[in-house]
């Protein structure tokens, strides 16, 4: 495994990292920070959770299974200050190329406007895509003034993207508009409230999802990690009290990281500036730990 590389006494997800050669995963950054409603540092996100991943074993206690699987890094898109327009182009191109090679790829924003080219990548034409969300926000603000953080999901719907192709998961209240949710609705967007989440479950509600989205080939799924209750997730600028518990954000990422179809995830939303005690870092890392865990179950 990895190159032939000895194991540590105690192997952790870093030594699971390769930087050629055949591959399970994909890993790539994209860090933009440009373009974000709340202006930030969300590009020291890619290299801040690389970093952590050094902190996590390749053991789960939970399976008894130790994570045997090759990761590829193929480092990260130059789109630090550009705009999501212009970023459009160099994400979409370097995302798909890992896409074709990779039964997974895992891209680390960066803020939310990664997902549109994202989303783009995944070698079906985009009428087909599957997309479901993890968001406190609909991110449907009008594209009048631009593309944003906060309007990949608007823009997405111009492409062609057909509202009944996207579920999202985790919207908060008072953190919306009246006219967003009625354009999610009037569009067929699948739409579960934080509060139908906690009393339904997190696993039932995916299911809800998986459900829906039975025609689409390929699925990519959004972890923007403000959907986390703000107290759980300081690094987060649009986190708020109320939001998803930490575990159940875990035990999403290891549920959709086991199906078949999802071709692509992201991270999204995390500003290492904002950090306290390395709480949102250390959430980050275990996303990722939790996504291989899903894999590997495949």
């Amino acid at each position: 495994m990895n190159d032939g590389k000895k194991r540590s006494a105690w192997p952790n997800i870093a030594d699971l990292i390769v930087s050629d050669g055949p591959a399970d995963v994909a890993l790539i950054g994209a860090p933009m920070e440009a373009g974000s409603v709340t202006p930030g540092r969300c590009d020291l996100a890619p290299q801040t959770i690389r970093n952590t991943l050094r902190r996590f074993s390749t053991y789960d206690v939970e399976t008894g299974e130790e994570l045997d699987l090759r990761l590829l890094d193929a480092g990260d898109i130059p789109v630090q200050g550009i705009m999501p327009a212009d970023g459009f182009e160099p994400i979409r191109d370097r995302v798909a190329a890992c896409a074709a090679d990779h039964r997974l790829t895992i891209l680390l924003g960066g803020n939310n406007a990664v997902t549109r080219p994202a989303a783009h990548a995944l070698g079906y034409p985009i009428d087909e895509v599957g997309l479901i969300t993890l968001d406190a926000h609909f991110d449907l603000r009008d594209t009048d003034q631009g593309l944003l953080n906060g309007n990949p999901i608007r823009a997405l719907l111009e492409d062609g993207l057909p509202g009944r192709n996207i579920c999202q998961i985790g919207i908060s209240p008072f953190a919306n508009t009246a006219r967003m949710h009625a354009t999610a609705l009037d569009a067929g967007i699948g739409v579960f409230t934080i509060s139908e989440v906690k009393r339904l479950g997190i696993a039932s509600v995916l299911q809800a999802a998986m459900t829906r989205l039975a025609h689409s080939p390929a699925l990519m799924v959004d972890f923007d990690i403000d959907v986390i209750d703000r107290s759980q997730c300081p690094g987060a600028p649009g986190a708020r009290p109320g939001g998803m518990p930490v575990d159940m954000f875990f035990e999403a990422a290891r549920i959709l990281g086991a199906e078949r179809k999802v071709k692509l995830v992201d991270l999204t939303e995390f500003d290492p500036s904002l950090d306290v005690g390395e709480i949102t870092a250390l959430t980050a890392g275990r996303w990722v730990c939790e996504v291989l865990a899903g894999f590997s179950a495949r």
